[in-house]
């Protein structure tokens, strides 16, 4: 039947409530997964999970609403406390939640710049936190979902809050260059995937027309089933696996990213 593939998995996604994230947790769903969906608020990500069970049919059962506001770390850490002791067997972690940098440059309450907070910094604190809950069996994995414009992206190590010197769209990119390069690191079996440009609120970086969300989320949703084997720290673009920026697969960058990222999300 369609559901046998994914029928014994258990998925988290992040930024579930709309756009890809909503489609990809749909799609889960319909595949017969189990599906954490998480969302900014607790309204939006109980209202995400009512709309898979009344338009989507999902199984009530298998769908679990969670909130994190990414631009608070201290709520990732609330969120990746209640998903490990409510699943400790996650089989795939798909990080999704994302956002436009803003036109001014903005700095959490962490003291981290939003765009690289929300994108980068909350997803690489929430991996490391889940990784006694994700799976080592075989299929298990994590999922980021990138962005093409990583390619356009450096990463300023020595402002990565780009307080001297700030764009939109390079922040932007910066963060997605992150999440990239983070694939590869070794403690979690995981892939990138760009998948596509698609009509949502993140269009307008891109400047052009974009496909149905349903599309994008459908290259994440392949890379969430266990008969796709994958390659730890490959780069997709949608279904075809590319070379990614040359950054993303260096090793050096690996740990460089991860002396950055620890200090700033409070882990020694």
């Amino acid at each position: 039947m369609a559901s046998a593939p994914l029928s014994s998995r258990t998925v988290l996604v992040t930024g579930a409530t709309s756009g890809i994230g909503f489609e990809t947790a749909r799609q889960l769903s319909e595949q017969g997964a189990t599906v954490l969906l998480h969302g900014r608020t607790p309204e939006s990500a109980r209202a995400a999970a009512d709309r898979l069970v009344v338009t989507a049919g999902a199984d009530p059962d298998r769908v679990c609403a969670y909130a994190a506001d990414f631009a608070r770390l201290d709520e990732v850490e609330s969120l990746a406390h209640r998903i490990v002791t409510a699943h400790p067997r996650l089989d795939v972690l798909v990080n999704n939640a994302g956002m436009a940098a803003p036109e001014r440059h903005t700095i959490t309450a962490d003291g981290n710049e939003i765009a690289f907070q929300v994108n980068f910094l909350a997803h690489y604190l929430l991996t490391c936190l889940l990784e006694p809950a994700l799976t080592s069996d075989p299929g298990g994995r994590v999922v980021n979902v990138s962005s093409s414009l990583h390619r356009t992206a450096s990463i300023q190590w020595s402002d990565p809050q780009r307080a001297r010197r700030y764009s939109r769209l390079a922040a932007y990119a910066q963060s997605q260059l992150a999440l990239t390069v983070f694939a590869a690191d070794p403690r979690v079996a995981a892939v990138s995937v760009h998948p596509g440009v698609c009509e949502t609120s993140l269009l307008p970086l891109y400047g052009h027309e974009g496909t149905a969300p349903a599309e994008g989320a459908a290259h994440v949703v392949r890379l969430c089933d266990p008969s796709v084997e994958i390659v730890n720290g490959a780069y997709y673009d949608r279904s075809e696996r590319v070379d990614p920026a040359p950054a993303a697969t260096e090793d050096r960058t690996v740990r460089r990213l991860n002396r950055l990222a620890d200090p700033l999300v409070g882990r020694s």
